[in-house]
């Protein structure tokens, strides 16, 4: 018949005439269409594998350092704490409390104890020097000022929201309630007078008292909140203070010092992920983690503490 096809000769005129008055392309199947987009060249895709990875990573970074702000910062305050409070817990018990620092002393050394019963603020310990590092420590006390509970006016920083949040609820006090101070000049106690900001500042003629200063907000600190208190013991005297600031340990100052060591750890950080994403690649993977996971989780802990530094000391 004229219609029979031969095997391995191809279709027959008629039924490609059939197929062209349908539109369908002759021959055997119809061609796939064309995909969308064009796929990636194989030498491009390691490129673009590195820069998918390199942005995960990145955002557990981040996301790690907020851990690190707002918890671990915390247990590491804690921990300052308690050994500086057994310090000065050995200063104070000496004859007279005379070991105890009523003057001028090194930055980060434990000088008072502050107790703020109505916020809950107990055996907190106070610590010389206002900078972010020093106040890492908790509370730090305004170098250029008196001590707490000697004459004039002594001023005490602390952080609203992290490392420990001392001062989370400074703006809860209210006129009337009572501050406490110990050094080792004895107790002394502060009534609480007024409360402001850095908005409008408070003016208050009594000549010895304590003012306290944090952040105004635990998410962003454009001012400061400020508490005024009164003396209402015996004023201590105390020693000339002739200090000239430096400025991170001015108030809701962080410390521009900090950025090269920021750099220098975070170039660290980088060279030990290569490092080890090379290793994984030539070697075992397991081996090379385990090798450059206690080198990245120390680098990225001092990392967090000088990117900590650069954020305003009251925060």
């Amino acid at each position: 018949m004229a219609d029979t096809v031969l095997a391995g000769t191809g279709p027959s005129p008629r039924l490609e005439a059939e197929a062209s008055a349908r539109g369908a392309a002759p021959g055997p199947a119809a061609a796939a269409p064309p995909p969308v987009g064009r796929p990636a060249p194989a030498s491009q895709r390691p490129i673009l594998q590195g820069v998918g990875i390199g942005l995960v990573l990145l955002g557990v970074v981040v996301l790690a350092f907020a851990g690190y702000l707002y918890g671990l910062s915390g247990v590491q305050e804690a921990r300052s704490q308690a050994i500086l409070y057994t310090r000065l817990q050995g200063q104070l018990a000496q004859i007279n409390g005379l070991v105890a620092p009523l003057g001028p002393t090194a930055p980060g050394s434990p000088i008072a104890i502050l107790n703020i019963p109505s916020i809950g603020v107990r055996d907190m310990v106070v610590v010389e020097g206002t900078s972010p590092e020093n106040m890492t420590l908790g509370p730090g006390h305004l170098r250029d000022t008196p001590y707490p509970g000697q004459a004039g006016v002594s001023e005490i920083f602390g952080r609203r929201a992290t490392f420990g949040a001392p001062f989370a609820r400074l703006a809860d006090l209210r006129p009337g309630d009572l501050i406490e101070t110990i050094t080792g000049q004895g107790r002394s106690t502060y009534r609480v007078a007024a409360l402001a900001d850095s908005r409008i500042r408070i003016e208050d003629p009594a000549p010895n008292r304590l003012v306290l200063l944090t952040a105004s907000s635990p998410f962003i600190p454009s001012y400061y909140t400020e508490v005024d208190a009164r003396l209402v013991s015996a004023a201590r005297p105390g020693p000339a203070v002739v200090h000239v600031l430096n400025a991170p340990e001015l108030v809701l100052a962080g410390d521009t010092g900090a950025l090269v060591l920021t750099t220098l750890w975070a170039v660290a950080l980088v060279i030990v992920a290569a490092a080890g994403t090379f290793a994984a690649g030539r070697w075992s993977p397991w081996a090379a983690y385990l090798a450059a996971g206690p080198v990245a989780l120390a680098v990225l802990w001092n990392l967090y503490q000088s990117l900590s530094a650069l954020l305003p000391n009251v925060y």
